[in-house]
């Protein structure tokens, strides 16, 4: 289930956003957008995790907790669409479609 993270603190890495999900279950990605001239955070990212009761779990348990003084928006995404850019193994971008290592280098 891709899961939408919003007010994320400017400093935050993709790592520290999947290690902060990672006690509700198994993350299969998870990425800081960032401002394609600065590099800088524009304070939302995206964590994919395995199981859809494993993410409404961490989205009901994380949606307006504090993480360093800003208070997090944690939802379903709204598309489902969105990859990581970088992840380990293939796995289902929706039910009929299957990414490919290859595929992603292109």
């Amino acid at each position: 289930m891709n899961i939408h993270v919003a007010n994320l603190p400017p400093q935050i890495t993709d790592g520290e956003l999947q290690a902060y999900f990672a006690p509700f279950g198994i993350v299969e990605g998870a990425e800081v957008i960032r401002d394609i001239h600065t590099g800088k955070s524009v304070g939302y990212g995206f964590v994919i995790m395995q199981s859809e009761e494993e993410a409404n779990k961490a989205i009901s348990e994380l949606n307006g907790k504090p993480w360093m003084e800003k208070a997090l928006v944690v939802s379903k995404a709204k598309h489902q669409k969105w990859v990581p850019k970088r992840r380990g193994h293939a796995f289902q971008r929706n039910s009929n479609e299957e990414e490919s290592p290859d595929a992603a280098s292109t």
